[in-house]
């Protein structure tokens, strides 16, 4: 058991037989009473994200579950990982993985989360870096607007891009929005 009042982002909690991590954590104490405390949940099999308010004083119980690091190999009808220490390997579906194929490339570092010996999901670090492999070329004298294009990644992810990024840059993009954070070095 754990008391509200320590949690912390990443920190996983059990709700109902679901575990749940914590993505945001806010103590509000208002001028009478108990203080409360605000925590968006994400459903670790899910993702689907949640409210839920606790009264200051409350406990609740932390998850049976463990992060693994794990390097990504290969995708086919699954997704295979494998633990470099033990070099034993895991395959995700897609479902488990959802969103973050966008972004998964051969090497890429990543922590699946395991619950009774199961992987439930897939937590990759805030931005990776992608070449883009397809891009319509941008207008000369057209950088004022800030206006964006779209690109094709390697993973095949789209997204909006400046005008100036052109076929054969390795850009950096951020996991949690898919957005396009700069070129990388």
């Amino acid at each position: 058991m754990i008391s509200v009042n320590n949690l912390k982002r990443g920190v996983l909690v059990d709700l109902e037989g679901t575990v749940y991590a914590v993505v945001e954590y806010q103590h509000h104490k208002p001028g009478k009473g108990h203080a409360i405390v605000r925590v968006k949940l994400k459903n670790a099999a899910t993702g689907l994200v949640i409210d839920r308010t606790f009264n200051g004083k409350e406990k609740i119980p932390l998850a049976d579950a463990q992060r693994q690091k794990m390097q990504f190999l290969y995708a086919d009808e699954s997704y295979h990982f494998m633990d470099q220490q033990t070099y034993e390997q895991v395959a995700l579906s897609r479902e488990d993985v959802g969103e973050a194929a966008n972004y998964l490339t051969e090497g890429l570092e990543a922590e699946i989360l395991f619950h009774q010996g199961k992987a439930l999901g897939i937590d990759l670090p805030a931005a990776v870096t992608l070449k883009v492999t397809y891009t319509e070329p941008g207008l000369k004298g057209d950088t004022a607007t800030g206006a964006k294009k779209k690109a094709t990644v390697e993973t095949g992810y789209v997204l909006d891009v400046p005008l100036f990024i052109e076929e054969g840059n390795v850009l950096k993009i951020d996991t949690r929005s898919g957005e396009y954070l700069e070129r990388a070095k």
